[in-house]
């Protein structure tokens, strides 16, 4: 876009490249379809309790909320591709947010639990194409040798969501109606829609007549529907001792194998499996996808140990997060410079090295730490979460051609997206299962012939408490031991897995600096 080009297809002038103020208005509109789509995926986490609460529902129940929306957002991220090509990139960005508006407003004034489900199954299936739409066309809008900053906008923003959420829905749920957890992108989203109907319109590729792959469509359906709910609800069912489960993980994998080999040999396939034949597409969304587990499932782990064993409310186990954003929204314009001027192998390999020494540190914690204590690995974090974001992209979009880069985004932004889905999962599980056998080791030295066990029964009963009260007191405390331990194991296993994943950065080529003409689908 660095000059005004002649459309072979129209036999008129592309539109001028953006600068200036219109060029950050379009931009900050193009980063808020990625926040509000982010964020969502994890604001209503913490205000579960409180929204089936107050519509009357049993918690258990309450867990499709966020299980809706994800099955029908993982469902149509792969689809962003077909979608930009069939309608055209800004055409389908902008029904996107709207589309998404309208379900949030939706969500707010939902009437019942069964409501509510609906409208998030909705807002899920319509939000597929906004992170994906919103990285294709920032790097559009932004001249080739300055694509770096559009991928910082677009990290800022990305990683900003899962950071802000908890916190977000915490107050939220805390202070005010938990439909405000909702509402709140209705603003946000009508501002965005008008920015961008006056400002991008003339940038829209245009539509191809493409036919739809039916059975793709549905075979993506079928395996991603079910694998979703095979890790949103195994932890409950106990995993394969459940009948349901077993034929859920079994469909998916079957499912799975269908849809590739479908999609391999379609003609014109829903989503372009063949850019799995660039080594650095296949290897960076790979490490994308595991480094986003990792990172995926410390924000999950810390909010919910500080806020079960601690004692922490939603709001202040959120703001131990909160610096870790602050720190990656400082750093990605420095890093953004930094990427045409290094390899950006480099920068990959220093936030995995930042990600692994923040779980490490974490391995030090203990009940009895400060606030500040907790922060500090928070702020190591978001050294790396300033850099992973940008390097992996531009590593696993090294030499794609721009008219596929919404197909990448899509199928990358997918595969993050399943890493956070299996990290959560696997998360909670390991988490109470390994509670358990800390648990069992410990309780072997909970006995009367135990010296320490006896003397802190003494103390305890000398303060006041009955034999039962001590014995209760001290019970409590071996759980929260015992939780503890089982925390500090996940943290070394993220750091390790995050230290292994350098072989994977180093097994791509030297990304190429950002050359060619606008990203546009045509």
């Amino acid at each position: 876009m660095s000059s005004p080009a002649t459309d072979p297809d129209t036999g008129g002038a592309e539109p001028p490249p953006l600068h200036g103020l219109p060029l950050m208005i379009v931009a900050v509109a193009l980063a808020l379809g990625t926040f509000m789509q982010v964020l969502d995926s994890t604001i209503a986490n913490v205000a579960l309790n409180t929204i089936s609460g107050n519509l009357g529902e049993a918690s258990s129940t309450a867990i499709w909320v966020i299980t809706a929306f994800a099955v029908a957002n993982g469902v149509t991220v792969p689809l962003t591709g077909w979608l930009m090509r069939r309608f055209g990139v800004v055409t389908v960005f902008i029904a996107s947010v709207g589309l998404f508006t309208l379900a949030s407003f939706l969500c707010g004034i939902a009437w019942s639990l069964p409501s509510l489900i609906g409208f998030r199954l909705l807002q899920g299936a319509v939000s597929g194409p906004m992170v994906p739409g919103s990285q294709a066309l920032l790097m559009a809008i932004f001249p080739p040798q300055r694509r770096a900053v559009a991928m910082a906008i677009w990290s800022m923003t990305a990683l900003i969501g899962p950071v802000l959420g908890p916190i977000m829905g915490g107050y939220i749920a805390d202070h005010y109606h938990w439909g405000w957890i909702f509402l709140i992108n209705v603003p946000v989203g009508i501002i965005t829609v008008g920015v961008l109907l006056a400002r991008m319109m003339p940038y829209n590729s245009k539509p191809m007549k493409l036919p739809l792959d039916w059975v793709g469509v549905l075979l993506l359906i079928l395996w991603v529907g079910s694998l979703q709910v095979v890790l949103d609800l195994g932890k409950d069912e106990d995993w394969f001792n459940s009948t349901r489960i077993c034929i859920l993980a079994a469909t998916s994998a079957v499912g799975f194998v269908a849809w590739v080999i479908w999609e391999l040999t379609e003609k014109h396939p829903v989503v372009d499996l063949s850019l799995f034949k660039s080594r650095n597409f296949t290897l960076g969304t790979a490490a994308f996808c595991m480094g986003y587990g990792f990172f995926f499932a410390s924000n999950l782990l810390m909010p919910m140990w500080l806020q079960t064993q601690l004692g922490y409310t939603a709001t202040w186990a959120g703001i131990t997060a909160a610096p870790a954003g602050m720190v990656a929204v400082v750093l990605a314009p420095m890093v953004a410079r930094l990427t045409g001027k290094i390899d950006v192998r480099y920068l990959a390999s220093y936030s995995l090295l930042a990600f692994a020494a923040s779980y490490w540190i974490r391995m030090k914690f203990d009940a009895e730490n400060s606030l500040w204590t907790y922060i500090l690995p928070s702020l190591v974090q978001g050294t790396a979460m300033g850099s992973f974001f940008m390097a992996m992209t531009q590593i696993s979009f090294d030499r794609i051609d721009p008219s596929r880069i919404p197909s990448a985004s899509g199928i990358s932004n997918f595969a993050r997206i399943t890493g956070g889905a299996f990290a959560a999962s696997i998360t909670t599980t390991y988490w109470d299962r390994r509670e358990a056998f800390h648990q069992s080791r410990l309780s072997e030295a909970a006995h009367l012939a135990n010296p320490a066990y006896t003397g802190a029964m003494d103390q305890l009963q000398h303060l006041g408490m009955s034999q039962e009260q001590a014995t209760g007191a001290l019970t409590r405390t071996l759980v929260g031991q015992s939780y503890l331990l089982s925390s500090l194991d996940i943290f070394a296993f993220a750091g390790t897995g995050c230290l292994a994943m350098l072989v994977l950065v180093w097994l791509t080529r030297k990304p190429k600096p950002p050359t060619g003409g606008p990203v546009v689908v045509d």
